[in-house]
């Protein structure tokens, strides 16, 4: 029985990283032919290269960058920023939704400031965040926290009021209540819309740190290279930031990812 359970366990395995390989397939079918499109179109002069340069010139300016060590420092300014930004929106959000969806009160009070903060754009709020606070880090690490707040807050509360009523009915009977029903009950039945709430709100921080890059960072971070390859009509620069900009939107999907794993494992 043990060796016909371990074979079924290894055959298990097998087939799980066969559906992950196959899943990885049809992206990058697309990517392919997306980037035979780019050279067909940028080698043979269909388009201009002011609009769009060739895949070896923005490869070459991408290279120039990291030799030179311009495209890390910048990427860590952007990191700093987001980051920042993240880490403030889950001291906000977590509780914030977890009030929102345990009380009717701070729901009634609350739901109105955060519907009308989601529809203001966030370049709207920048320039006044700047005009209070000046052209330092802190109006783009709020700004980053305000793009991340509300689907945060959202997702956290929902994941709360989802949970099943009798679950916590039959937990406060056994004497769970306060802390322990929060940390013992809920906060495992919640983490998947949590988790799912941090993996997009981490994503989104580096949305909101660009955001804030163009409107305060003057030079600084990834969004100020992009606005200093617009000025000079260097299109594969604006290009290259723009291709380091996706990967490290990868990397913190792939970490959120990598966190949900953990904590699944964990709780």
């Amino acid at each position: 029985m043990n060796l016909a359970a371990a074979q079924g366990a290894g055959i298990s395995q097998a087939r799980r990283r066969q559906a992950t390989a196959w899943t990885l397939v049809p992206p990058l079918l697309v990517a392919v032919m997306l980037l035979g499109l780019w050279y067909l179109g940028t080698s043979y002069g269909h388009i201009n290269p002011l609009f769009l340069p060739a895949p070896a010139d923005v490869w070459q300016r991408l290279l120039d960058g990291l030799s030179t060590g311009l495209f890390q420092v910048n990427a860590l300014a952007t990191i700093e920023e987001s980051l920042l930004g993240f880490l403030l929106a889950v001291a906000i959000g977590l509780p914030l939704g977890y009030g929102l969806a345990k009380s009717r009160l701070i729901a009634a009070t609350v739901q109105p400031y955060l519907a009308a903060g989601q529809a203001i754009p966030a370049i709207v709020i920048a320039p006044f965040l700047v005009l209070w606070l000046g052209y330092t880090l802190l109006p783009t690490v709020i700004l980053c926290m305000l793009v991340v707040l509300f689907p945060m807050v959202i997702t956290t509360a929902l994941g709360v009021r989802t949970i099943d009523r009798s679950i916590l009915d039959a937990a406060r009977v056994d004497g769970a209540a306060g802390w322990s029903l929060l940390t013992a009950i809920e906060f495992p039945l919640a983490l998947p819309a949590i988790m799912a709430a941090v993996r997009t709100g981490l994503t989104l921080s580096i949305t909101g740190a660009l955001v804030g890059e163009f409107v305060a960072g003057g030079n600084q971070g990834l969004g100020g290279l992009i606005l200093q390859g617009q000025h000079q009509y260097d299109t594969p620069f604006m290009f290259a930031t723009l291709a380091l900009l996706a990967a490290l939107a990868a990397v913190y999907y792939g970490l959120a990812w990598l966190l949900s794993k953990v904590a699944e494992a964990i709780y």
